[in-house]
């Protein structure tokens, strides 16, 4: 089992970057009351309810702890978030954050700094993916809650008829030929959102490049969209939005419409993250009894794949009037027991190896599932990690975007609007 590391990575990122929101004015009430044990507003990502009952849990006589959901979209999550914080909402004490959103809300000053005991403990108890999306200016920002990775999900029975042996590494052109030769498809993340970009931020990993490096430049940031390993992404796009394996809503595909192609008739093979194991238990049983696990597709036969990294890191809102009484929040919402249960009811995994240890999360999962997560988390890949994010993300998903329209000559065209985009010589 893979074990946290004893120090952070030191990185550099950009020093200074402006979120330029217009905010309107808004108006909120301090959470709490003049008597009585104030009330923390917790703003957390949708889920099955495993936020709201770890703020059950961790509500106490010296407070107690509400939670107000968020859209569903990231990119939503992180616009309702940064407009009231812009705005001096006091109504947010709590906040559930994606992470390549962390280095601009704390880049923007929109984060209480984490006290030195809980972030020592925090580094000691999580995976080093966790800290890395949770780390800015080399400080932990953000408390680490659950750590997500994506696998490649398949169906067994189609497995055994395509004759594709998935015990070793398999390719992305392995899986697309052996779905469309067998009359199935292959479930992705294309729509013009996040997710689209979490694909090719794994792709061009997995191909050996990346899609920024020396973010401490800012937006002199070293850009690798137009590259090799760019070309190399863009083949894969190309090669499967125009096989017989693209299922129909290609272009419109997110998380959850994935799962519906992988539960139908042609379902194939799937990328997606770990709560797939129990998305079928109610709605498909059948579905449950024929779904087997791999790691991630690689993008070159010679080179291991490096998954997408996602996750929730717990912030504390830098103007929220009970500071103290959140950053305790904080370190019992993370704590090991409390990842676990969040894990237990909505399938996102926790971000410590003691959450892991869990007896009832073990009998959730099978042994060899939980190895494949912590394995795939130790060799994920996050996005790049920076203030620019956003802009970066923005300008990928419209340039290579619909992926029936992605070929070779999309990385160059790629590069050169994320280049104008941060240096503002385009908009989105």
């Amino acid at each position: 089992m893979s074990r946290p590391r004893q120090s952070r990575r030191r990185r550099g990122l950009a020093s200074a970057a402006g979120l330029t929101l217009a905010a309107g004015v808004l108006t909120a009430c301090s959470a709490g009351a003049d008597t009585g044990p104030p009330e923390l507003i917790w703003y957390t990502n949708p889920d099955a309810g495993g936020q709201a009952k770890v703020a059950e849990n961790c509500s106490t006589d010296e407070y107690t702890i509400s939670t107000q959901v968020l859209p569903q979209d990231a990119s939503q999550q992180r616009i309702q978030l940064a407009r009231r914080l812009a705005a001096g909402d006091t109504g947010i004490d709590l906040m559930s954050l994606d992470p390549p959103f962390t280095a601009e809300f704390a880049n923007a000053g929109y984060l209480a700094p984490l006290p030195e005991d809980l972030q020592s403990r925090l580094e000691e108890q999580t995976f080093d993916g966790g800290l890395d999306a949770a780390t800015w200016d080399d400080e932990l920002v953000v408390a680490p809650f659950w750590s997500n990775v994506q696998v490649l999900w398949y169906r067994t029975s189609f497995v055994e008829k395509a004759g594709i042996d998935l015990s070793t590494p398999v390719t992305w052109d392995q899986i697309i030929e052996a779905a469309a030769a067998n009359g199935g498809k292959v479930a992705v993340q294309a729509n013009k959102y996040e997710g689209y970009a979490v694909w090719l931020n794994a792709l061009i990993e997995g191909a050996g490049g990346s899609i920024a490096t020396d973010t401490d430049q800012g937006v002199e940031a070293t850009l690798g969209v137009d590259s090799e390993a760019g070309r190399v992404a863009a083949g894969i796009v190309e090669k499967l939005a125009t096989s017989k394996a693209a299922p129909p809503d290609l272009s419109v595909s997110n998380e959850g419409t994935a799962g519906a192609t992988f539960g139908s008739e042609q379902g194939a093979f799937m990328v997606n993250w770990t709560y797939i194991w129990t998305n079928f238990d109610d709605s498909q049983p059948e579905v449950k009894k024929d779904l087997g696990f791999a790691r991630y597709p690689r993008s070159v036969k010679d080179e291991p794949s490096q998954p997408p990294y996602g996750g929730i890191g717990v912030g504390v809102s830098a103007i929220s009037q009970h500071t103290d009484e959140a950053m305790a929040a904080v370190a019992c919402i993370t704590s090991p027991k409390n990842q676990a249960v969040n894990a237990q009811l909505t399938g996102n995994m926790p971000a410590s190896p003691e959450g892991y240890d869990d007896p009832q999360l073990k009998e959730i999962y099978p042994p060899e599932l939980m190895e494949l997560f912590q394995e795939s988390l130790d060799a994920a890949a996050p996005r790049t990690v920076t203030p620019y994010w956003s802009d970066i993300s923005g300008a990928l998903q419209s340039s290579w975007h619909p992926p029936s329209g992605v070929d070779s000559s999309t990385p160059e065209r790629s590069q050169q609007f994320l280049d104008d985009i941060l240096h503002g010589r385009s908009l989105l």
